[in-house]
């Protein structure tokens, strides 16, 4: 059975708040009452309520008021606003205003259970849409970053939550693991999707550690012409070039101590000066900033400044490396297959029982990325339709001793199953028969191991 809303009755009529509370607990809601608006935003400020029950006309603060307060902060919580004989305009303006529907006083109870119940199923569609536009949005993400677990659903939950503000972002996590994409895709549902999104590595693309300070600065900043040797004619850096959307620092503990500092003015004022300029220059971008060892460590060692962190770290995606995530892996292997074996025109469709045990107990040191290249050749060396172990690198295939070893013989068998569901398409007869157990006993271990359809 549906567990009843939770009802906020606003109305200055002692007689007619209480009356109404009393009815609709009666009913089975749980109420709570408020004298005005104001003593409602109070009382909106420390709970969660389903729906609002609102008198028009209040001293201090009246319904009108109310309704607008509680619309900036909440647009789908249903609103039904009361009104009095004559006061039709008012409840008119209320519906304008975001509210749900209106009654007029006095009313049956009747009435009045009419109206929840047709707010209640408004707001029940409203959840409904946002839960499906949710799902095709997570249908849409990269392949780097499919997955079922739980620790995955943990980093979607913070892209759907973060993606539409304007904070700052760090993500950490072990290399290959898909920073980038995680990063990617909180731009690509933000305000900012239709600006650009600029890639900057410390490390690797741009190389910071090896250039000179002032072609490091040049490449962030940019510089004016006559700024150093060299320097020919103005030139914009990749803070400049995302300006309007999104900046990716991959790679933040890599920085120089001087990038550093300017990094933390940047973060601070939203603006800079060019190498050799006297003039800043302002920007709106955001900054999302990734690192593959642990900055805390940096700091204690002197290496990173714990300011710059703090600006950074405001909120934090810790993507999960691939051998804490495995049943992702049988998830993650066939969409790599259908993706090379489409684009090489093999047919190529499965892979073996045998292989999806090896892919599911080796602890891929290189994360998705390393999956994806074994993947990937595997498709280009095969001989068949199917992936067999010799088509794999080798160093998957035959790994060291204790390279592939799963933490327990539940995790082998965990995976082994989520790994033959995947291949199957969850196809329980064929599953069971290639495990060779019967159903009844698969559906137990599915239950067991929490295991769900991607």
């Amino acid at each position: 059975m549906r567990k009843k809303s939770r009802v906020l009755v606003v109305d200055d009529d002692d007689l007619l708040r209480l009356c109404l509370a009393d009815w609709l607990k009666k009913d089975g809601y749980r109420t709570d009452t408020a004298c005005n608006g104001e003593e409602a935003l109070a009382k909106l400020q420390t709970s969660t309520f389903d729906l609002l029950l609102v008198d028009i006309v209040m001293p201090v603060m009246d319904g009108i008021g109310l309704l607008e307060n509680v619309r900036a902060e909440d647009p789908d919580v249903p609103i039904v606003m009361m009104t009095a004989h004559g006061s039709i305009d008012s409840a008119v303006d209320a519906m304008k205003k975001g509210a749900s529907d209106y009654l007029q006083k006095p009313f049956d109870p009747r009435q009045l259970w009419n109206r929840i119940e047709q707010a209640e199923e408004k707001r029940r569609l409203v959840e409904e849409h946002r839960n499906v536009k949710q799902q095709l949005e997570r249908l849409s993400l990269p392949f780097e970053l499919l997955g079922r677990s739980r620790s995955m659903l943990e980093v979607f939950d913070l892209i759907d939550a973060v993606a539409p503000t304007d904070s700052t972002v760090l993500i950490s996590g072990e290399s290959g693991t898909g920073k980038e994409m995680v990063a990617r895709e909180v731009h690509r549902r933000s305000r900012r999707a239709s600006g650009p999104f600029i890639a900057v590595n410390f490390f690797i693309a741009v190389n910071f550690g090896a250039l000179p300070e002032s072609l490091a600065e040049s490449e962030l900043f940019g510089h004016e012409k006559g700024a150093f040797t060299g320097a020919i004619a103005l030139k914009k850096g990749v803070m400049e070039l995302a300006n309007g959307g999104t900046l990716f620092l991959d790679e933040i503990g890599d920085a120089a101590p001087k990038i550093q500092i300017d990094l933390l003015r940047v973060l601070e004022e939203r603006r800079f000066f060019r190498l050799g300029g006297n003039q800043p220059v302002d920007v709106d971008i955001r900054i999302v900033a990734a690192t593959n060892r642990p900055l805390e460590k940096a700091i204690a060692d002197g290496n990173f400044r714990s300011d710059l962190y703090y600006r950074l770290n405001v909120v934090r995606i810790n993507v999960p490396p691939l051998r804490d995530r495995r049943d992702d892996i049988p998830v993650l292997a066939d969409k790599f297959l259908r993706e090379f074996s489409a684009d090489m025109k093999k047919g190529v469709a499965a892979i073996s029982p045998e292989t999806a045990r090896i892919l599911a107990t080796y602890d891929w040191p290189g994360n998705v990325r390393e999956l994806k290249n074994a993947i990937e050749r595997a498709v280009v060396v095969a001989k068949g339709s199917r992936i067999i172990p010799e088509d794999l690198p080798v160093q998957v295939e035959k790994p060291q001793d204790g390279a592939s070893q799963g933490t327990t013989l539940e995790a082998i068998e965990k995976a082994h199953i989520a790994a033959t569901l995947a291949r199957e398409d969850w196809n329980i007869s064929r599953a069971a028969e290639l495990l060779g157990i019967d159903r009844s006993t698969l559906y137990a271990k599915i239950k067991k191991y929490d295991l769900a359809k991607a």
